[in-house]
């Protein structure tokens, strides 16, 4: 099967995350199993405008906006000549909206449901306008096409918004990746790792460590990642007077392995995700979780099993956070489960799964 897919960034992008990852890993899949697959996608700086990374087809054309004009241009006048199966249209926010321009048989990926305040956190007034009444536009303009989401929360949040026909495919984890186990480090450590947004709420996390440090001085915090709000969250760092906090920005997977397995504890703070593979990532090193209860965490982190769930302020944070850092029992216990959890993912089985909704498209058509 010939598979063209559509998505904002490719998962070289220096702002890529958990969609990329999703979809890279797919992709590997795929074309394991003999099926060809070309990603279209934004170009960033010294970006090649095409190439073949792990026999994946990389076109990029356009910038973060102008991607969405360059899609359906290229598509009616290049891309439309290859006669591929299937397009997949995977949804960060903004659509493409394919079914306006496509007439082949296609698939939508939704994650989450960005709605207004993201938007208007993450981008200018006027464009998270537009991005607000795009996303709105969704149920209308893709209302005879099959979509695929990750976790239970963002199926029920979508069903809410008005999009039908939803089939949850989960992310998964590459066991053979995770397999060198490292000891914990001898000092309490607190890890996050991910894109450093607005809507991640990291201020959060340092205001909430601020608490922590008053009751265990060991203590430290990782922060492992890139982002747009890199500058304020130091700025943060240092009105708040915090110590023993590190920035390592973008690491290799083998750099973020091997900090995952040492931390004590890994924390999130979004205000939502569809479903945050990091917490797999960390659960599959021996490293608990501690997440707000927001859509998406609540999927991934089972409550007193694999992690902890609290109420989205610091205060109560930084208590769940001192206890597990306290409490070794607890934090062993925790640590043995997040394994048996992680064991239940598998990105074989997500491929296998996508695959049978894109045949079933495919078939119908």
């Amino acid at each position: 099967m010939n598979i063209l897919i559509f998505n904002w960034r490719c998962w070289f992008h220096p702002q890529a995350g958990g969609a990329e990852k999703y979809l890279y890993e797919l992709s590997k899949r795929l074309i394991k199993a003999g099926h060809r697959v070309t990603w279209f996608v934004s170009k960033f700086n010294n970006a090649e405008t095409r190439e073949i990374i792990d026999r994946i087809e990389i076109i990029r054309k356009g910038g973060k906006y102008s991607v969405y004009i360059y899609i359906p241009l290229y598509y009616l006048f290049q891309l439309r000549k290859r006669k591929f199966n299937i397009i997949i249209d995977d949804i960060n926010g903004v659509p493409f909206f394919t079914p306006l321009f496509v007439r082949r048989p296609k698939v939508a990926i939704i994650h989450h449901i960005v709605g207004w305040w993201i938007f208007s956190k993450e981008l200018p007034w006027f464009m998270a306008i537009i991005g607000w009444i795009s996303e709105r536009l969704i149920p209308f303009i893709y209302s005879k096409i099959k979509f695929i989401t990750v976790s239970n929360s963002s199926k029920k949040e979508m069903e809410r918004f008005g999009i039908r026909n939803i089939k949850i495919v989960p992310n998964g984890i590459d066991t053979n990746i995770y397999k060198s186990k490292q000891k914990k480090s001898r000092i309490p450590t607190i890890v996050f790792v991910g894109r450093l947004k607005k809507y991640k709420r990291l201020d959060l996390l340092l205001r909430a460590f601020k608490l922590v440090s008053k009751k265990n001085s060991r203590a430290r915090l990782w922060i492992v990642g890139e982002g747009n709000v890199k500058k304020d969250l130091l700025k943060l760092v240092e009105r708040l007077n915090l110590k023993k906090v590190k920035f390592f920005g973008y690491v290799s997977d083998e750099k973020k392995i091997t900090l995952l397995n040492k931390a004590w504890v890994f924390v999130t703070t979004s205000e939502k995700e569809g479903w945050a593979v990091t917490v797999i990532e960390a659960n599959v090193c021996g490293t608990p979780v501690i997440a707000f209860n927001v859509p998406g965490l609540r999927d991934s982190v089972k409550n007193g099993f694999n992690g902890l769930l609290v109420k989205p302020n610091p205060k109560e944070l930084a208590d769940e956070i001192i206890k597990v850092l306290k409490d070794e029992k607890l934090r062993k216990e925790l640590s043995r489960n997040a394994i048996k959890w992680a064991k239940r993912f598998s990105w074989d089985k997500s491929a296998d799964e996508f695959m049978k909704v894109v045949e079933d498209v495919v078939n119908e058509k």
